[in-house]
């Protein structure tokens, strides 16, 4: 139940239909009932253009501190023994990990970050970047990032975006297609740079942070007569003397394109979404009007996803205004486990805020119970009594709770945080309410790329499971049957595929009229399909039920919806990652499963499987007792959420390699590669379905 009252600021429901009567095969549009008249287009007056936000907060926040960051000290490497298997027989294998020690973290203020991008501005118009020309941002997350990207707006520039995560083939084409004049990347993938500089003709400037070795710059400036190869630095000194007026001269309006941001690509090459100032602009202010009221300067975000990714985009864009301080951190150094001599970036930056893909924070979830679940029969029952009182609401006894056993868990992220979002795919409602309990509220929230990032969120005003939450004010929204899979606006509640429009949305892909003229994706009247199966619920807030694409009908004639089984199945313990397969011809699903190996081994003997736990992970994996184990307890959890039985795993195959963006079995964005996964383990599905 929600737990929003009538009289709260946002009303009761929280989103009200609008416009005109009701047309067969869809629902009426819906907006958030405070913008039910008109939708919000930008923060406030005189905030048009991503450069009105940096002179705001420069001019609002003044030397209060921005970003934060930390320089690495020293890569410490260890050497392990990792068992594979390699043709049918076991070897072992000598792998080096590198570990990195950090610096305390440093800072410079909102002030100093709007000289830095001008002094970039400045440095791109010495080197001759036009307005009409696009510069790609192929780098790690971190303060440059953002400096470059604030410098080429300032000159209204659009900046192209490319995963780091990227390979050659990726990277070439996120150049290309765009035709590039330069790139802003870091001294570790400058290699991959230099690669394919020869090959992107358009390619005639190469910006770069960090030490990179003099033979790899010698051979970027050999790649053709005109290359310009610069370090971040040399080229804020070359625009240091640039005028205020000139740069004036360049700036953009709400209609100029501020970004291409290319998606993660789940079926096929990666799509350029255009988003321009004023699809931004309306982006932050509908968060802001929804959310504000929870925002303080005071706060503290920590800064680790993808900016390439909307969401981190978004995001930091949006906490910038407030006057917020991030402090930007590294995947692999955001934990104590990942460096030598000093803490992870979480304990070391103490946030307030954090945004986090589902994979993270089934990483965090697993990792609590890992601990609790080794601590001792003692700790574990005082972890799950006081769990239990604090899930009850007892008054008094939930803040000892927190205060006796939770703050033990909430040290680990530095014991400050108060808020934190979950963004990107969705969440299942066990890990939500587990990690809302014993660490933090976790709010759901709904977007898309080309929705610049937000379409609805969930304020904690109306904080429930199940659910992404309430319109943005910038979007409305409306739903579409599909008939087919019984999806329908006469349901009660309402069901059918999410169709959004608002100033926020993308009028299009990047030189892709082929779907730009698609009514299958946008309609003649501006609704953009998102291809997202929704459902309303009583209180005004959404529910997404799943993708179109990931619906598959059985033998029974019934649909399943692979992407909620997955987001359900992962929250069990002994699952580190999955893909659920259905073939048409079976009566149920199948799963392939990277599994949770710490939680793997405590669990087989906590409950006297007949195996030898200390054997490798792999011979595990192949072990037929250890996968009936995994296939027993999924479905435990399965049956835990009303599954049907159509939903239920007839059986699992269990792998030990991780999938990572390289292989090509998950995106950049950590979203499994459904058919890649499947033609990767081909033969194991033929096996359990028995197919020739």
């Amino acid at each position: 139940m929600s737990t929003a009252a009538k009289n709260s600021i946002y009303g009761y429901p929280g989103s009200v239909e609008v416009g005109p009567e009701k047309v067969e095969g869809e629902t009426r549009p819906r907006r958030l009932r405070m913008t039910k008249d008109k939708l919000t287009t930008q923060p406030m007056e005189g905030l048009a253009v991503v450069p009105d936000v940096l002179d705001y907060a420069a001019r609002t926040h003044g030397t209060k501190d921005a970003f934060g960051y930390r320089d690495i000290i020293r890569i410490h490497e260890e050497t392990k023994e990792v068992k594979k298997n390699v043709g049918g027989k076991e070897v072992t294998e000598t792998k080096t990990w590198k570990y990195f020690e950090l610096s305390d973290y440093k800072y410079i203020s909102f002030v100093q970050v709007k000289e830095a991008a001008q002094e970039v501005a400045g440095g791109l118009l010495r080197l001759g970047v036009k307005k009409e020309d696009i510069f790609n941002v192929y780098a790690a997350t971190s303060p440059n990032w953002q400096l470059i990207s604030h410098g080429c707006n300032i000159i209204g520039t659009a900046i192209a975006t490319a995963y780091e995560t990227l390979g050659e083939s990726g990277l070439q084409h996120s150049l290309n297609e765009p035709e590039c004049v330069g790139v802003f990347t870091n001294a570790e993938l400058l290699p991959v740079v230099s690669k394919v500089a020869a090959t992107v003709p358009s390619l005639r400037i190469v910006i770069y942070d960090g030490e990179p070795k003099q033979e790899l710059l010698d051979k970027l400036r050999g790649a053709r007569e005109s290359m310009q190869v610069l370090s971040v630095d040399e080229l804020r000194k070359l625009g240091k003397d640039v005028s205020h007026e000139e740069l004036k001269t360049r700036r953009p309006v709400p209609s100029d394109v501020s970004c291409i941001m290319y998606t993660s690509g789940t079926t096929g090459p990666p799509k350029g979404v255009i988003i321009c100032h004023s699809n931004l602009m309306a982006s932050l202010g509908a968060v802001y009007q929804l959310l504000g009221h929870h925002l303080r300067t005071e706060d503290t975000f920590i800064a680790y996803l993808p900016l390439s990714h909307i969401l981190e985009y978004i995001v930091e864009l949006i906490l910038f205004f407030v006057g917020m301080t991030a402090g930007y951190g590294r995947v692999k150094t955001l934990t104590d486990a990942s460096v030598r001599n000093c803490v992870g970036d979480i304990r070391a930056f103490k946030p307030t805020i954090m945004v986090g893909v589902p994979a993270v924070w089934e990483m965090i979830r697993k990792g609590i119970m890992q601990r609790i679940n080794s601590s001792g029969t003692l700790k574990k029952s005082v972890f799950n009594g006081a769990y239990t009182v604090k899930k009850a609401g007892v008054p008094g006894l939930s803040q000892l709770a927190d205060s006796a056993v939770f703050s033990q868990i909430k040290a680990a992220t530095g014991g400050r945080l108060r808020l934190a979002l979950s963004g990107g795919a969705s969440l299942s409602a066990e890990t939500q309410e587990f990690l809302s309990i014993a660490l933090v509220t976790v709010l759901q929230g709904y977007g898309m790329t080309e929705s610049c990032g937000m379409c609805a969120i969930m304020p904690p005003e109306f904080m429930q499971y199940n659910t992404v939450g309430l319109p943005l004010p910038s979007i409305e929204i409306k739903l579409l049957d599909v008939p087919e899979a019984g999806y329908k606006s006469t349901n009660d509640p309402q069901q059918g595929e999410v169709c959004i429009r608002g100033p926020s949305v993308t009028k299009g892909y990047y030189k892709r009229d082929d779907l730009n003229n698609d009514e299958n994706i946008f309609t003649k009247d501006g609704w953009l399909r998102t291809g997202d199966v929704g459902q309303w619920n009583a209180d005004g807030t959404l529910s997404l039920i799943d993708r179109i694409k990931n619906l598959v009908k059985l033998r029974g004639g019934e649909y399943i919806a692979l992407e909620r089984l997955e987001s359900i199945y992962k929250s069990c313990n002994l699952v580190s990652n999955i893909c659920v397969h259905a073939n048409p011809n079976a009566q149920q699903p199948m799963a392939i499963i990277i599994p949770n190996e710490p939680h793997l081994r405590q669990m087989l003997e906590a409950k006297g499987v007949d195996v030898d736990t200390k054997k490798s992970l792999q011979e595990l994996c192949r072990n037929r007792a250890v996968a009936d184990f995994v296939l027993k307890e999924c479905n435990a959890v399965g049956k835990k959420n009303g599954f049907k039985s159509m939903e239920l795993l007839q059986a699992v195959v269990l792998t030990p390699d991780e999938w990572t963006p390289e292989s090509g079995l998950v995106t950049a964005a950590q979203k499994v590669q459904r058919k890649k996964v499947a033609e990767a383990f081909d033969k194991e599905i033929k096996e359990v379905y028995r197919i020739d």
